[in-house]
């Protein structure tokens, strides 16, 4: 039975990698940037959790399922549903498995200086939270170097990740 319990901690440690993440939020109408630190924990094949300010803040995917917890606000919606994160989630979960990212008509994909920047741009202009999707990732390992989703006007949300 000991054998089975470190087994199974050796592949949960193998299969998630944790690192140092920072979230500037930037607001057009407030002259200074909100800088909070947390963790980003990631999993094969699809799950992702950014927790900052004391897990005051997090951003969680699961599978298609995206939860955004912001101060006591929670916010939850699904890919299969909300056409706004499929190709978003497509994206995620072919970066955090080392796989090619697909193409779509919302995604460009740039390669500069060793690294990739992935610009999704959703179609649909109905009830969007974010009006694009960037996500910065090292070209040669698929490490994530920065994610940040663009708001209405100027506003934004970047979250830059530190490796190990």
């Amino acid at each position: 039975m000991k054998k089975i319990v470190l087994l199974f901690c050796c592949l949960l440690a193998l299969t998630a990698q944790a690192q140092t993440v920072t979230k500037t939020t930037h607001k057009k109408a407030v002259k200074t940037d909100a800088v909070t630190t947390g963790t980003v924990t990631i999993r094969k094949p699809d799950y992702i959790c950014i927790s900052v300010d004391n897990n005051k803040d997090q951003l969680i995917m699961d599978g298609t399922q995206f939860t955004m917890t912001m101060g006591k606000r929670k916010h939850v919606t699904d890919s299969k549903k909300n056409a706004q994160f499929v190709t978003f989630q497509q994206v995620l979960t072919a970066v955090i498995n080392n796989q090619p990212i697909p193409t779509s008509e919302e995604l460009t994909i740039l390669t500069k200086g060793g690294q990739k920047v992935i610009t999704i741009t959703p179609v649909s202009k109905k009830r969007q939270l974010f009006s694009s999707f960037v996500l910065t990732i090292d070209a040669k390992t698929s490490a994530f170097r920065t994610l940040r989703m663009n708001g209405r006007g100027e506003d934004y949300t970047e979250y830059t990740f530190q490796g190990k």
